[in-house]
């Protein structure tokens, strides 16, 4: 067995989230962002993606590109558990892993062709810009749905009940940005801001400001048990 492989990008990733704060932990949790997955110049045939069309969904197989210099440790603290856990890294889907391979299932919206060859263009991504992509594979309901799959340290989503409110100033600029962007932002930061990016050892401050990064707009928001509140929007 050879000590190395070699394994190539063959697509990268073109995404509204421009930092790795804020981006939701699991894939599907914010179903309204839509990203694109631009097949490298090499890959890019209408040969490549024949019969893909018909699939709902595909698997994502790619790397985290952000960690590959930063290591790893046999045991991490998982976010969900409050980050005062330590579980095995195997047990967990922590990106600094021993190969920082991550996979991720995302709803094919389509896929077109343009100027810089084939793009699939897909939904409920939990991916940072630019992060590289090394495979692209179906969904196959039959046998990826396990309807008696279980883990008990995460059975079920964790989404925040509060509201969110959107302050005077952060409302005029949603109203103009999703006009400019052709997005529907005021939805994608409400599906954000509920699956809650604050780190654990903070959320009992609710007067601390949160920023995230958000297409080209930077937002500031605060937490509450009463309300997530968005204080300002701004252009970059």
């Amino acid at each position: 067995m050879p000590s190395t492989y070699s394994i190539a990008p063959i697509a990268v990733i073109r995404s509204p989230y421009k930092e790795k704060f804020g981006i939701p932990r699991q894939p599907n949790l914010a179903k309204s962002v839509t990203a694109r997955v631009e097949i490298l110049e090499e890959f890019s045939s209408d040969e490549i993606v024949r019969g893909l069309e018909n699939c709902s969904h595909i698997w994502l197989v790619f790397l985290f590109s952000e960690c590959i210099d930063k290591g790893w440790k046999p045991t991490v603290r998982p976010p969900r558990l409050g980050g005062n856990k330590r579980l095995g890294v195997f047990a967990t889907r922590s990106p600094f892993r021993p190969n920082p391979i991550g996979l991720s299932p995302v709803r094919l919206v389509s896929i077109e062709k343009t100027s810089n060859g084939i793009e699939l263009v897909i939904s409920g991504a939990d991916l940072l810009d630019g992060t590289p992509v090394i495979d692209i594979k179906p969904y196959l309901p039959y046998s990826d749905i396990i309807s008696d799959a279980e883990y008990p340290m995460a059975d079920e989503i964790n989404l925040l009940a509060q509201p969110v409110v959107f302050s005077e100033q952060a409302q005029q600029e949603i109203s103009a940005s999703e006009i400019r962007l052709q997005q529907p932002l005021k939805k994608q930061l409400s599906e954000l801001l509920q699956c809650d990016p604050r780190p654990a050892y903070k959320k009992n401050d609710a007067e601390k400001s949160y920023g995230i990064k958000l297409h080209d707009l930077n937002v500031r928001f605060r937490i509450t048990d009463q309300e997530i509140t968005v204080d300002s929007i701004t252009v970059e």
